[in-house]
């Protein structure tokens, strides 16, 4: 059975760049994938002003926003299809049209039927994170952020943050597909940000996934002060690693996780393919 992976297109009021295609595509010729392109278009009510329309056109100005998305999702979906159609992947289209404060909610909950969610991230780009947030809390399904300025990932080399919890147990199962395609697998801990609950989890981790015949590497990762979404992605780029793999928290730490602060967390300085499960 294939792997269903629900990708969202926005097309307001910072679009998506094309090269959410190119990722997609990646990422679905890697699990031999089924893609939903989900593209989001905004609704905007039509508030009556007799003064309001006097000095501005309001419906034209609506008219306008529109249009510009409709023309923003055609050409998404191109590119999609572009990427897709010679690689032989399925792809199927949806489009939906709410207001720009539900986008998240709309992608968590066609999410839930669905086996992944992919969201492409930029830097400053608030609507996309909203709804990688969305996703991660809401769909109750792993959800892979890809930083769409960045060149597409092999998935060849896969880190896990691993702490020992049942939430980061979690996204290990989540990522089983890429494990088993992995050819080098590395489990960091980062030993001095909290209290691990035993001395050496990653070995207890590596025994587990050597029975499954995945061999892996164990390390330790010193965070010296960053946050730790920040120690673990550097890491993952100094030992050449793909992606990262980490569980959710809980929903309070996971929310200052995620959104972090203007110069931390992962949301907001994604450096490489991160799959988060909650």
């Amino acid at each position: 059975m294939k792997t269903q992976m629900l990708v969202p297109l926005h097309t307001y009021p910072m679009p998506d760049e094309n090269g959410i295609a190119l990722h997609a595509a990646a990422v679905a010729r890697h699990l031999d994938a089924d893609v939903h392109a989900l593209v989001l278009k905004v609704s905007i009510p039509r508030v009556s002003s007799a003064l309001g329309n006097m000095l501005i056109d309001v419906p034209a100005m609506i008219g306008d926003a529109k249009e510009k998305c409709r023309l923003r999702g055609e050409e998404l979906v191109q590119a999609m299809r572009d990427e897709t159609g010679p690689s032989g992947i399925s792809l199927r289209t949806t489009e939906i049209e709410c207001l720009p404060a539900a986008f998240g909610d709309a992608v968590a909950g066609h999410g839930r039927y669905h086996d992944l969610v992919m969201v492409g991230l930029e830097s400053k780009n608030d609507p996309l994170q909203a709804t990688a947030e969305a996703a991660i809390f809401g769909s109750g399904r792993p959800t892979l952020l890809v930083p769409e300025e960045m060149p597409v990932a092999t998935f060849g080399h896969v880190m896990i943050g691993w702490d020992g919890s049942s939430v980061a147990a979690r996204a290990v199962a989540d990522a089983r597909d890429f494990l088993r395609r992995a050819r080098i697998i590395t489990i960091a801990s980062v030993t001095d940000e909290k209290s691990l609950p035993e001395e050496d989890p990653g070995s207890r981790l590596a025994e587990y996934l050597a029975r499954h015949e995945i061999q892996t590497t164990v390390v330790r990762v010193q965070s010296q002060g960053r946050p730790i979404a920040q120690a673990l992605q550097e890491h993952a780029q100094e030992v050449g690693a793909d992606m990262l793999v980490m569980g959710a928290f809980g929903h309070s730490r996971m929310r200052d996780f995620v959104l972090g602060g203007a110069t931390s967390g992962i949301l907001r300085q994604l450096q490489l393919p991160v799959l988060l499960s909650r």
